[in-house]
C-alpha cells in the first residue's frame, strides 16, 4: 500500500474527517535532503473533522500523529493543516 493510502485511511480511520486530503509532494524535494529516492518522502495533509473541534492546535497535531503512528517515522516531512 502506498503511504499516501495508508495516511488516508488512518486519518479516516481515525476522525471520519468531512474533509481529507493528502496530497504526495515528494517530487517536489527530488534531491533535496531527505529524499530517499522511494518518492514518498514528504506529504501534505489537509483535514476537517468536528473531532478537532474542542482541542488545541496542539493536541490536534499531537491526535494526528497518534492516528498515524509508525507512519511518522517512514517519512522525512509531514505539513498539516489541522481544523
Amino acid at each position: 500500500m502506498r503511504i499516501e493510502d495508508e495516511i488516508a485511511q488512518r486519518l479516516t480511520q481515525a476522525f471520519a474527517p468531512d474533509r481529507l486530503e493528502v496530497e504526495n509532494e515528494s517530487h517536489r524535494h527530488a534531491g533535496h535532503s531527505g529524499d530517499d529516492g522511494s518518492g514518498e518522502s514528504h506529504f501534505r495533509v489537509l483535514i476537517r473533522a468536528e473531532a478537532f473541534g474542542p482541542m488545541s492546535r496542539l493536541a490536534r497535531h499531537r491526535a494526528v500523529n497518534a492516528a498515524l503512528g509508525d507512519v511518522v517515522p517512514r517519512i522525512h516531512a509531514l505539513a498539516l493543516d489541522i481544523g
